[in-house]
């Protein structure tokens, strides 16, 4: 269940036992995993997503250009944690996403970090700018005092 705030959305995410390393804390590289999950989740609430190996809207296809992530305190074992996540800025074809990895009552930041995605046209493979329902679906992600552009 998505939970909206006046800063993006919160997304219960659980961490499984096969997410641990040998010892016994979420594995560095599941972090990005959980945090797509997260974003993929949500958009696919809001209309934008794959069906039948093809994008619902043209505003589903584009990757990832860039990720970044701080760790603070590992998350140790399986069960919930929170992936809150808002948008920075909306540029025309990119879109700068912050977010967090928490407990999921929010009092421990296990990690934090930026990802940048693109919308790509599928015949040139080439940025290209998000449609103007795509853009009014982000918005509602943008942080307060963040613009669009």
């Amino acid at each position: 269940m998505t939970t909206v705030t006046e800063a993006g959305a919160i997304i219960p995410m659980p961490v499984h036992f096969d997410d641990l390393d040998a010892m016994g804390v979420l594995h560095n590289a599941r972090y990005a995993v959980l945090v797509e999950r997260a974003v993929i989740q949500w958009w696919n609430e809001h209309g934008v997503s794959f069906s039948g190996g093809r994008p619902t809207t043209p505003d589903a296809f584009n990757v990832v250009r860039e990720y970044g992530i701080t760790f603070h305190r590992p998350v140790t074992g399986t069960g919930d944690i929170v992936v809150h996540f808002w948008i920075d800025h909306l540029g025309s074809t990119s879109a700068t996403y912050g977010f967090r990895v928490t407990s999921t009552d929010g009092g421990i930041v296990h990690a934090e970090g930026k990802r940048v995605n693109v919308r790509l046209d599928p015949a040139t493979m080439r940025p290209a700018p998000w449609t103007e329902p795509g853009r009014e679906i982000a918005a509602t992600l943008l942080r307060p005092g963040k613009m669009g552009g």
